[in-house]
This record gives C-alpha cells, sequence and structure tokens, in this order.
C-alpha cells in the first residue's frame, strides 16, 4: 500500500459532479479503479464493464513491476478475489512481462477455484470462447498456474473442483505442473480420475441432502467452517435451530477472520439481529487489535446520495455502509466522527439538483463496532450532493485536530458550493494537520491528491497503514 505525497496535481479534468479533479500518474489512476473494485458490478456513477476495460487499458500502460505490486496488495491487503485475476490476465496480454506474470500468478492465486477462474477471465479479456482459451495461454501465464498449483491440498482441489467450461484437471493438462513427490503426483491422478475425497463442507453437506442442524453443528464443533461462510449463514443456521451458544461461541472466536471485510459484519447483524451483540464483538476485536492513532483525530464520512450505490447486485449492502464499517474500526487517542453532504438551502421550496444547497456536516458519537455504523448511517438525515470541498473547509474553521481522515467516493460537487463567508469553493482545502483521502469507489477521477495523503481500499488496513507511516515517518 503506498500513499500519494507529491505535491498538488494540475488540472485533471472533473469529477462526475463538476469539481476540478487531480491528474494523476498512470499508477495512481490504476489504484483507484482497483482498490474497492468487485469485478464487473455496477457503481453509481459507472457500469461494471467501463471500470473493467480502464483497468485493462491501464495495466498495458503501467510499469509491470508496480502491476505486480498492486496485484498482491489487492488479493493480500484488500481482500479482493477477481480484480486481481483482471490485472494478471491483462498483464499476460500486454506481452513481454514473462517474469511479471508469474509472480503476479502466485500472489494473486490463493484459492483452487481462482485457477481456473483465471483461464475464464483470461478469456474474457481476450475475446475468445472459454472452450478455445487452452490453446491461447502465454508460456509465462503456464508457468505461473504451474507454480501455483502445488500449493493445494486434496481438500482444497476437492472443495473446487466444479464443472465448468475449464474445470481443475483442464488446468494441470495446460500448465504441465510437475508434482514435488510421488504423493502430489498420486494426488494430481485422482484429480484428472475424478476420485478426490469428497470434502467435508457445508455445501456438500446440505447438498447430499443432509440435516441443516446436525450438518452446521457438527462443521462449528471440528472448526471447518470459514469466517465468512459462518456469518453469511447465520440466518440459516438459526432457522435450522442450530445450538446458538455454540454459533456464538464461533462468532467471537474470529477463527479465519483476518480475511473478513468489516462490512461483512454489518451486513451479518443486519440478517441476523438477534446475533448481533456476538457480531458487534468479533467487529470490535478489530479495533481492539488495532495500533492506535495518538493526539487527536477527526474522521469525515461522506454520506452523499453516490454513497447509496449497492456494492453488488445481489447485495443489499451499500458504499456507505462499508465507509462506515471503516470508520467505526479506527482506534485513537481521541476521536471526533462526523458525516457530510449537501442539503437544501433554508426557506427553498422543494428539493432536487439545480436548486440553492448547502453544506450539511454533522458530528456523531465516536462509538466502536456496530454502535459506531448505526450512529453514522441513521445519524445523519437526508442526503444530498457530495459537498467535500465546503465540508473540509468548515471542520478545518471549527475543530482541532492532528489529523483528518475522510471516507470518500471523491465525487465532490462543482463550484457552485459555498463556503462559510458565502464564496464558491472551488479546491480541496489543505489540510491543517495530516490529512488522509481513503477512496472507498473506482470512479476515474478523483480530488484528494497533492498535500493529502491518498490511500485507495476498504479494509481495515488502511487504518493500520496510516498508524505505520507515521511511525516511520516519526523516526525519520
Amino acid at each position: 500500500m503506498r500513499l500519494n505525497t507529491k505535491p498538488a496535481y494540475p488540472f485533471g479534468g472533473l469529477t462526475f459532479e463538476g469539481a476540478p479533479a487531480a491528474r494523476m500518474s498512470t499508477e495512481q489512476a490504476l489504484r483507484r479503479s482497483v482498490m474497492s473494485c468487485l469485478l464487473w458490478e455496477d457503481e453509481f456513477y459507472e457500469d461494471g464493464q467501463t471500470i473493467a476495460a480502464r483497468i485493462v487499458d491501464l495495466v498495458g500502460q503501467a510499469d509491470p513491476d508496480a502491476v505486480v505490486a498492486m496485484i498482491d496488495e489487492a488479493r493480500n491487503l484488500q481482500h479482493l478475489r477477481h480484480v486481481p485475476l483482471l490485472m494478471v490476465a491483462a498483464l499476460a496480454k500486454r506481452g513481454g512481462c514473462g517474469p511479471q506474470v508469474e509472480r503476479a500468478i502466485v500472489g494473486a492465486v490463493r484459492r483452487a477455484d481462482e485457477l481456473a477462474e483465471l483461464l475464464a477471465i483470461h478469456a474474457k479479456v481476450n475475446d475468445v470462447a472459454p472452450s478455445a482459451v487452452k490453446k491461447k495461454i502465454p508460456a509465462a501465464m503456464k508457468r505461473g498456474l504451474a507454480a501455483a498449483f502445488q500449493r493445494f491440498d486434496e481438500y482444497a482441489l476437492a472443495k473446487y473442483d466444479r464443472a465448468g467450461a475449464v474445470r481443475l484437471r483442464d488446468v494441470l493438462f495446460l500448465c504441465h505442473a510437475k508434482p514435488r513427490d510421488d504423493a502430489q503426483a498420486a494426488l494430481w491422478k485422482r484429480l484428472v480420475d475424478g476420485q478426490l475425497v469428497t470434502p467435508d463442507t457445508w455445501e456438500v453437506g446440505l447438498s447430499t441432502g443432509g440435516d441443516k442442524k446436525a450438518t452446521f453443528e457438527r462443521l462449528l464443533r471440528d472448526g471447518k467452517l470459514g469466517y465468512l461462510a459462518l456469518l453469511r449463514n447465520l440466518r440459516n443456521m438459526v432457522d435450522a435451530g442450530c445450538d446458538l451458544d455454540l454459533v456464538r461461541s464461533a462468532i467471537v472466536a474470529r477463527r479465519g477472520a483476518e480475511r473478513v471485510l468489516p462490512f461483512r459484519f454489518v451486513a451479518a447483524a443486519r440478517a441476523c439481529p438477534q446475533l448481533e451483540p456476538e457480531i458487534d464483538a468479533a467487529l470490535c476485536e478489530v479495533v481492539a487489535t488495532a495500533p492506535r492513532l495518538v493526539g487527536r483525530t477527526v474522521v469525515l464520512v461522506d454520506l452523499s446520495g453516490s454513497m447509496e450505490n449497492q456494492l453488488s447486485a445481489k447485495s443489499d449492502m451499500k458504499r456507505l455502509d462499508a465507509a462506515a464499517a471503516l470508520a467505526s474500526v479506527i482506534h485513537a487517542e481521541s476521536l471526533r466522527v462526523f458525516s457530510f453532504s449537501s442539503q437544501n438551502a433554508p426557506n427553498v421550496p422543494g428539493a432536487g439538483w439545480g436548486r440553492p444547497q448547502q453544506i450539511k456536516v454533522v458530528e456523531h458519537p465516536p462509538r466502536r463496532g456496530m454502535a459506531g455504523v448505526d450512529a453514522i448511517i441513521t445519524g445523519h438525515g437526508a442526503r444530498g450532493g457530495t459537498f467535500l470541498f465546503s465540508s473540509v473547509q468548515r471542520i478545518n474553521e471549527t475543530v482541532d485536530y492532528d489529523r483528518i481522515i475522510v471516507i470518500t467516493d471523491e465525487q465532490a460537487s462543482g463550484s457552485h458550493i459555498l463556503g462559510s463567508d458565502g464564496d464558491p469553493v472551488r479546491a480541496l482545502p489543505a489540510p491543517k494537520g495530516r490529512g488522509y483521502m481513503i477512496n472507498v469507489a473506482s470512479a476515474q477521477r478523483g480530488v484528494g491528491y497533492g498535500p493529502w495523503q491518498h490511500i485507495d481500499g476498504w479494509s481495515e488496513n488502511v487504518i493500520r497503514f496510516i498508524v505505520e507511516a507515521e511511525n516511520v515517518a516519526g523516526r525519520t
């Protein structure tokens, strides 16, 4: 993860709401498109296909070693699965990057099913049918797949050996992986022959007609249910009549929770309110184990209309949920939390764009976990435009702080925004202390560069990074 610390950038076009955007390097443009991207899911301002096409184009222009580092970061720090695979496919399509492609695959492929998913995405990038992609794989991709294949045991291969145009055995034949010993050779033969031992997973247990209650309870007792699967199935467990003490213990134990994004806890609590106390305890553990920001910290969360965008077509979670969840796990010595948007000016009838509007900045109690999420989202009221410039100006004028952390999609509104003096605010004010702009969307342009340290992503690791970066700065 990197911070932008360069001087203010010259004009780089407009945000989608009409504010002057910063000019970015190719690497910065790629980073902001990637680090909060759920591949091919539409966002508020752009559709998923447009975002994916831009990522492919930018990978073709960026430094290959920087792309490899970004792939590793997206997969292993931001916990994204599919966009790193798209970046690998784009890097392979570019050509002349053999060593980088190999390294990228080893960093990006962390689950066995991603071996086949990479080939499917590679087919899409190159506009060929998945069934024909086997004939169009670069040698470097084959070598990378062979290296990644080595890390998976029988359980992982059996769990993800799914029917499709490209199966795991097809990947094995394609990449010509060499087994490291006789045991692995025997394992791969069982994969080819379709004789892998059936994995003990909740999907298998239920798909074979197993009793839901017995299946879930057994997997919980044996520690075989992944943490994300646990959170996603809480309602199913309650409806099946599972032992709730057993479920509660598994939630609080947090085994395997290190790759679960904060907003997943929010989704679980909304799906299963009766288990919110345990979910909240697990989310607050993120705070308890996080390093603390010293001094006075202000957090400013974007609750404009564009943040109402759903994270995916199959989810009711919104980008503002991800932003509020990230704000709720900030561990600070002294903390004040605000949200911002716009609102219709007083004494102006009606609503809507084109009407006189003014900034809306609301302070919330600095609570942690689910209480913090609820305080931010429910305490703001009606939401309007992204009045980022004048909201930062308001904080600068009224609040003393050592650092300010803004969590936003950066699509600031244009020059009709009025500051406290009544004059238009046409540029993002510099922070009074350290300033961090955390971008949680993939929009093409943004404003939070220059004197602001720009970070893209919505994992709690972005907060850990701020602490580590300040510690390093304090030692130099």
